[in-house]
């Protein structure tokens, strides 16, 4: 090798020294400079996954605690400590237990989960004999009974004489639905009306 490109080789290769020290210096500065910041964010990291970590053994916690309440109450429905620790657990669940209890004594109850709500409105409708809580109930589109719901109201109304419109609702339930057949039995009753 001759001189020129010894001296060659040693200044690139104290250009690249330095951009590696002018690197290290920014990001020295930069730390130096934000270091509160940057320490605080990782706390709150650490933190948050700590947070997360005990929300989910608690959830996990209550929700095993919530079962065997719920298994108690089906053992017992009297047993009113299971009832309060479901209540306190889980919601949800301690409607569903409440809803089971009143139907074992046959009563009617009211209750926040969905189907049930549902369930129990058009079980309330039917005993009333009230056909404005009926139609209300075969309006909603998710309601699990929608076509019996809807028998119940033309049952109902030829019942009390108005059979064109029990006709008209009768004309509301789908042949595929499986309360189809009972429509069709009143259909033909309807027929000589």
């Amino acid at each position: 090798m001759s001189l020129k490109e010894n001296v060659d080789y040693v200044k690139q290769e104290l250009n690249s020294e330095e951009k590696f020290l002018e690197g290290f210096v920014k990001v020295e500065r930069f730390y130096k400079k934000y270091k509160t910041l940057i320490l605080g964010l990782i706390a709150i990291l650490i933190i948050a996954g700590i947070a997360l970590v005990v929300k989910s053994n608690i959830d996990e916690s209550n929700k095993l605690e919530a079962n065997l309440a719920f298994e108690k109450i089906l053992k017992n429905p009297e047993d009113k400590d299971a009832m309060a620790k479901l209540k306190e657990t889980n919601t949800n669940l301690y409607n569903i237990a409440t809803y089971l209890v009143a139907k074992d004594k046959g009563e009617i109850v009211k209750v926040n989960v969905p189907y049930l709500k549902e369930l129990t409105t058009y079980q309330e409708a039917v005993k009333n004999n009230s056909i404005s809580e009926l139609n209300n109930v075969s309006m909603e589109n998710n309601f699990l009974l929608k076509e019996f719901a809807i028998f119940n109201k033309a049952l109902l109304l030829a019942n009390e004489g108005k059979f064109e419109e029990a006709k008209a609702a009768l004309n509301l339930i789908p042949n595929t639905s499986k309360a189809n057949d009972l429509a069709n039995l009143l259909n033909h009753y309807l027929v000589t009306k």
